[in-house]
């Protein structure tokens, strides 16, 4: 069958292609070569800037045409090295020859053999990846965890004032307020993120096993260290490692992935929260005409944005997992197990994409039912026994929470009047029992 939303396997390419196809350009295919041709090019390019010797008459005024390349990259340039890799049966020797044939067709011939000029396939593969990574998260999942954040912020800031009703081990415990509920979740977002500015995007540029042999023995007078390390850093904006195998260390980017992995865990924790926040009834949600909650139950609303966000995280996580155990571990100085799981990034990014899109239409769809959380409150007075058993003993009164146990914890329901006819029948001052009275439910919140 032809591939599309409806015949592909993966949900991310399938039903929620929608929400995911930006990331297309980063982590597809066509994304993977069109960022190796880039770095290819910009090698070239670096290389002629040393200058050396062979490429000292390469017109600079060429440098624009040679980016264009992959700056106008297509998915039919794609398919042409696609349909050269099936004889080559090698994925950057067939981006090397078809940045060849294109120096052919421009009349600089002269100069081919110095595309790929003492490279080795990670070389490429590992400057051309970390690239694809920066660009993603820069373009695509930092916007929109930040709106997240901001999204869960300005909710804070709105319900900042209404008291609600806490439970610890989901019994009512003291009260709290839902907008300081909800800053929680902000503030452990903002402490995991800044973890970010402190991963670097890692690349590994050293040859065939991470020496520059190669480049030393062709030009011995040349520093290719500075030279690859000017170009990793400066040139691609990247970070590189040094000493390395064949291949990038990974310790880096198992960092960054379980960074990412950390914070979707706190959104799995507050969607979980808020989903059970709507089976007390605390939220309501918007009804969009047409939508139907349940085949059999015409009256059920269900929060499935909050499921549908805590399923997709839970699938990124267990990706994100596997990717940071097992990319910093290979044979010796290489073997092909990394390259197999790289090809996988893309999926973890997509599912949390997804869930970040849930979660904020999920959000957006909350009513609060003031009613429902008032009431809540007001049935449950018993909750201000660690507030009068708090001021009594500030007065020195003997064994106050004894004596609000023995009030509290029973089957009784305990009410205002109840908690009042405690008061009253204490051995207090009149100032100290008003000032008792004075707690409810409803303004033992804190700050």
């Amino acid at each position: 069958m032809e591939l599309n939303n409806l015949t592909a396997i993966s949900p991310i390419d399938g039903r929620y292609r929608h929400k995911a196809e930006e990331l297309d350009r980063y982590f597809s295919e066509y994304g993977l070569i069109k960022y190796r041709l880039m770095v290819e090019v910009e090698y070239f390019i670096a290389l002629c800037d040393i200058p050396l010797p062979q490429l000292s008459d390469f017109r600079k005024e060429n440098f624009a045409t040679l980016r264009s390349l992959y700056e106008d990259f297509s998915v039919r340039d794609a398919e042409k090295i696609k349909e050269t890799e099936k004889v080559t049966n090698h994925d950057v020797k067939a981006v090397e020859y078809y940045l060849k044939e294109k120096f052919f067709q421009s009349g600089w011939g002269k100069w081919s053999e110095f595309v790929h000029f003492g490279l080795t396939s990670q070389d490429i593969n590992n400057t051309a990846i970390p690239l694809s990574i920066k660009d993603a998260l820069t373009d695509v999942y930092f916007p929109l965890m930040l709106e997240l954040r901001e999204t869960l912020a300005a909710f804070a800031e709105e319900w900042k004032d209404i008291p609600m009703l806490a439970r610890t081990h989901g019994q009512p415990a003291s009260p709290t307020r839902l907008g300081k509920e909800i800053s929680v979740f902000v503030a452990r977002l903002d402490e995991q993120t800044k973890y970010f500015g402190q991963i670097p995007f890692s690349a590994k540029f050293g040859g065939a096993t991470g020496n520059m042999n190669a480049h030393k023995v062709a030009f011995p007078e040349t520093d290719w260290m500075l030279f690859a390390d000017n170009f990793v850093n400066e040139t691609l904006g990247l970070k590189r490692s040094f000493p390395t195998t064949q291949i990038e260390h990974y310790d880096n980017l198992a960092a960054l992935f379980d960074n990412m992995r950390r914070i979707n865990v706190i959104l799995i924790d507050m969607a979980r929260d808020i989903w059970h926040y709507i089976s007390l009834d605390y939220f309501r949600q918007k009804i969009r005409k047409g939508e139907i909650g349940s085949s059999a139950m015409p009256h059920k609303v269900n929060p499935i944005d909050f499921e549908n966000a805590e399923g997709n995280l839970g699938y990124a996580n267990a990706i994100f997992e596997h990717l940071s155990a097992k990319l910093p571990i290979s044979r010796l100085q290489r073997d092909l197990t990394d390259s197999t799981v790289l090809r996988n990034i893309g999926v973890p990014v997509g599912h949390t994409i997804i869930a970040f899109n849930s979660i904020l239409r999920g959000f957006n769809k909350l009513i609060v039912n003031a009613e429902r959380i008032s009431s809540d409150l007001d049935n449950n007075w018993a909750v201000v026994a660690e507030a009068l058993q708090t001021i009594l003993r500030r007065e020195g009164f003997h064994k106050p929470y004894e004596a609000l146990l023995d009030l509290t914890r029973t089957n009784q329901k305990i009410t205002k009047e109840s908690i009042t006819a405690f008061i009253e029948n204490l051995d207090v001052s009149e100032s100290l029992k008003s000032e008792l009275k004075a707690v409810t439910p409803f303004n033992f919140t804190g700050f």
